[in-house]
Parts: structure tokens; sequence; C-alpha cells
């Protein structure tokens, strides 16, 4: 009676091999590897909640996909153009979240094409290696604490072109001019500086002799963040 109910209007013999039992046993294997990959995710890891419960519910989705169009190229084919449509309505993300959006379809991939012990084997492999290199600080800056972001204000006639640079010559190892911004009706210009600092603990001493240099306008450090968008 079940597998009546849930056969296909238009089953082929490719589909008509879902079984009821099949279905649920795939779906809660995805559900719990794409809960899983959620956890690993998250550790040390800044998210929203938005994103962590899309991440886990990701593989079940991709598996129930690949059950229902399983043998069918036409389908397939629009799938994969659906899929395509997606990266044009989302908003960039980082790398380690394309990442783990990419390792959420790989186990619901596997899933949905029954192979369920090679989809667990895969998760927790994958999962491993996410906090062995998490756990290491695997691929991090070192010295990141002394890489700051600078923005300083300057009046609009002062020539900032080699005004600050025996400051940062004496207080960083590196300094890098990123971008130059008029506001106020053009009287003022934002300068934003990536620096990195030589000695930690020098920081105040710069700023303060940085307001002499600009008229005691806006100064702002903060740590350095990468654009979202880079990869």
């Amino acid at each position: 009676m079940l597998d009546t109910l849930f056969s296909g209007l238009y089953a082929t013999s490719a589909t008509a091999n879902i079984t009821l039992q099949s279905f649920c046993l795939s779906m809660l294997t995805a559900l719990i590897l794409g809960a899983a990959l959620t956890l690993v995710y998250s550790y040390k890891t800044s998210y929203t909640k938005s994103f962590a419960v899309t991440l886990a519910m990701l593989p079940a989705v991709i598996c129930v996909i690949i059950m229902m169009v399983s043998g069918s190229l036409g389908a397939g084919v629009a799938v994969a153009g659906t899929f395509s449509l997606v990266r044009f309505r989302s908003a960039p993300g980082t790398a380690k979240e394309i990442c783990a959006i990419f390792l959420a379809m790989a186990v619901g991939l596997a899933c949905g094409m029954g192979y369920l012990g090679f989809a667990a084997l895969f998760a927790v492999v994958m999962g491993l290696i996410s906090l062995l290199y998490a756990k290491i600080g695997f691929g991090e800056k070192k010295n990141a604490d002394l890489c700051r972001t600078l923005k300083i204000t300057v009046p609009e006639d002062l020539d900032y072109t080699g005004a600050f640079d025996d400051l940062f010559a004496r207080y960083t190892a590196e300094a890098r001019l990123e971008t130059v911004k008029t506001t106020n009706l053009g009287s003022l210009n934002k300068l934003t500086y990536h620096i990195t600092f030589k000695e930690p603990g020098t920081e105040k001493q710069f700023i303060d002799e940085l307001r002499c240099r600009n008229g005691n306008l806006e100064i702002s450090s903060s740590a350095q963040m990468l654009d979202a968008r880079e990869l």
C-alpha cells in the first residue's frame, strides 16, 4: 500500500527502485551527516543561525534531488541549470563557507546515489581534517595581532603623499596605502592603510604622533579584515 502511495506517476525503470525504506534511510543519513558537518564548521568560526540551518539541511535536499532525477538525463540537465541560477541570487561568501557548502552537496550526492557508507566516511574524514587544521592554526598569518587597518582623516590642503613616511618607518614593518576617499564636501580626505607593527604595545604612541600631523582629526585602528569576496 505504502509503496503504491509513494510511487511516482511517471516512474521509470530507474526511479521505480526507490522504496519508502531506502528513501527514509537516505534522508536520515543525510540529515545526520549535515548536522555533523555544521557542528564541525562552527568550530572557531563566526556564523549566522540561518547559514547553520541551511548547511545542516542542504545534504538532505541534494539527496532527494539526486534520487528523483536518477536515470533521467533531461531532469538532470534541468536541475543543473536551476543550481546555476542560485549563484546569481545569493550574496558572495567566504572561502570557508563555499567549501562547507560543497562538502554538504557532496555528502548529499553520495546519499542520493545510495552510497551511505561512502557518504559517512567522507564526512568523517573531511570533518576530522577541518578540525585538525583549525586546531593547529593551519594557514593563519603569523603575527596577525600586529596587522591593523589604519584610517586617517586629513585636511584637503595636506599633501598626504609621504607625510607619514617617517612614522611608518619607525613603528611599522609594512605600510600600504589602500584607498583615498574625500568627505565633508571635499574639505577632508580619508586615507586607509594596511599596516604591520614592528612591536606590540606601540599603537597608542603611534596614533598620538599621527594626531600631531593630521591636525587632531579622526584616526581609527582596527583588526585587519580581508574582503569577504576574496578566496
